[in-house]
């Protein structure tokens, strides 16, 4: 992955807006879903993969511009000797230089979260409530998160002396670095709570409800602020992003606010015309097909599409007809085919249109 350009494994341009840079996801991250390359999983599941790293990565911006200027060990902080160093970009330049001016490194909120949830395409459309359940760090509810015991405080880092931070002098420069003793804060516990052992954190399952908006597509982020992991010494929790990716569909293919199917029709409704069925998220509607249509002809069922997050109204449903070929046919049925059959090439009428320039075609070709 590190070697791969992931613009190229978006199919997109270096200079691709964020929008150019979705559509892009969203269509190969359908194209490569699992559960649509049953004979191939395998290699499905590692372009699936693929697809989303890439796209976790150009899709936020500030990864995206250290991506661009230092690469992808740089953005995922997995440059190794010779590179970033273990804490990859952001520990070099928010460890060292913004230090030599001063700065520092402290702790100010937890981490953010990422919940991958998989929806049907009706409950994508239609929106819902979802109950989720998070393992995740919370709050310590016996020190209420500062990491003391009872009765017990806080006082000034010995390691630090309430800086939050280590200044050692390397040559001309003086390197101001994050205390290790007390993490930034300048303060540590007296007597650590024994629940938490002063971390103010424990591990536990967080219940929540997550309002999905209606029309959500695959690679849509939902914000839950403040339903992150809890930070260090009580301060502000991270956010939780939930992510949807909408489950392969029976009937439908979605592509952005667009429905795509494939309706069956008999051989004699092809022939002579008349209403088929159609199904819709919201129901049946009748389809109507002009006599002598052809297979793979595209009916477009105006505002039967899905209306998107960010969309005014619904997109269009498009139906490809299949003519398709009767089977267990009596002999009577054969017979009956085979005098419709000889009836075609009598009376001079061409029935057979794509047939006959077909065979023209044929021997043009082999008469050059």
């Amino acid at each position: 992955m590190a070697e791969k350009d992931l613009y190229a494994i978006l199919g997109v341009a270096r200079g691709a807006s964020a929008d150019e840079i979705k559509k892009a996801y969203r269509k190969l991250s359908m194209k490569w879903h699992p559960d649509r390359n049953p004979d191939n999983k395998e290699e499905a599941e590692k372009k699936f993969k693929e697809i989303n790293k890439a796209y976790e990565i150009l899709s936020d911006q500030e990864k995206r511009q250290i991506y661009d200027n230092y690469g992808f060990d740089a953005a995922t902080g997995q440059a190794g000797a010779g590179g970033f160093g273990a804490g990859g970009f952001a520990d070099i330049f928010g460890g060292v230089f913004d230090n030599i001016f001063g700065g520092g490194r402290q702790e100010r909120r937890g981490k953010d979260l990422l919940y991958p949830l998989d929806l049907s395409l009706e409950e994508a459309a239609e929106g819902k409530e979802v109950r989720i359940s998070i393992p995740t760090q919370v709050s310590c509810d016996k020190c209420k998160g500062t990491g003391a015991a009872e009765g017990s405080g806080r006082k000034t880092c010995p390691g630090c002396r309430g800086q939050g931070q280590i200044r050692r002098d390397q040559g001309f420069f003086s390197i101001a670095q994050t205390c290790p003793q007390c993490a930034g804060v300048g303060t540590v516990v007296e007597k650590p709570c024994e629940k938490c052992h002063g971390n103010g954190r424990i591990k536990d399952t967080r219940e929540l409800t997550v309002n999905i908006p209606a029309g959500v597509d695959t690679g849509d982020r939902i914000r839950v602020a403040g339903a992150g992991e809890a930070g260090r010494g009580g301060v502000q929790a991270g956010d939780l992003f939930v992510e949807v990716r909408i489950r392969k569909h029976q009937i439908f293919q979605r592509e952005g606010d667009q429905l795509y199917c494939s309706i069956p029709i008999s051989f004699a409704t092809a022939c002579l015309g008349g209403e088929v069925e159609v199904p819709t998220l919201a129901g049946k509607v009748k389809l109507t097909i002009p006599a002598e249509t052809q297979t793979g002809r595209i009916f477009r069922v105006r505002g039967k599409g899905v209306k998107g997050v960010r969309s005014n109204a619904a997109g269009d449903l498009f139906c490809t007809v299949k003519i398709e070929t009767p089977v267990n046919l009596s002999k009577e049925q054969k017979e009956l085919l085979r005098q419709f059959a000889d009836s075609l090439t009598t009376g001079g009428a061409n029935h057979q249109p794509k047939d006959s320039g077909f065979i023209n075609k044929v021997k043009d070709f082999f008469d050059k």
